[in-house]
């Protein structure tokens, strides 16, 4: 009679006992409350600071990608004027050649010291590739 005083305890069944996360094979995750980050960012959340709470795994094993809860997810943060300036400023230092100081509209390869293939070894370059400088008078303003 004293046992039955206790709670009951809800049991995950694939729970691995020794405290460590469960692990799901893929496709077989079963709750509709789980998520992987990627599908957290197509929903326009984020995990938000909060642990996984489960592992997925493929291909026998090789690949696993971590599951959150989605009701502690929280919205993306959207990209502030600050951030944007800073990314195009990065991506500016990446796409001009360091002789020509022609801004290209790819990333320039690192194996060229990032200098434009015709600085680099005399290969001409296609003229609709880069981006042209800004006008004189629009630097000044």
């Amino acid at each position: 009679m004293a046992d039955q005083d206790q709670d009951l305890v809800d049991v995950d069944l694939y729970a691995p006992g020794d405290g460590s996360l469960p692990v799901f094979r893929w496709k077989q995750a079963g709750d509709a409350n789980l998520a992987t980050r990627r599908q957290l960012r197509e929903m326009g959340l984020r995990p938000g600071g909060q642990e996984p709470v489960a592992r997925i795994e493929c291909r026998g094993g090789k690949r696993f990608a971590w599951l959150y809860r989605i009701d502690l997810a929280k919205p993306k943060l959207p990209m502030t004027l600050a951030k944007e300036a800073a990314l195009d400023k990065a991506m500016a230092a990446r796409q001009t050649c360091g002789t020509c100081r022609r801004r290209y509209f790819h990333c320039l390869p690192l194996k060229t010291l990032g200098s434009c293939l015709e600085c680099f070894d005399g290969t001409p370059a296609d003229p609709a590739s880069y981006i042209p400088p800004p006008a004189k008078h629009l630097l000044a303003a």
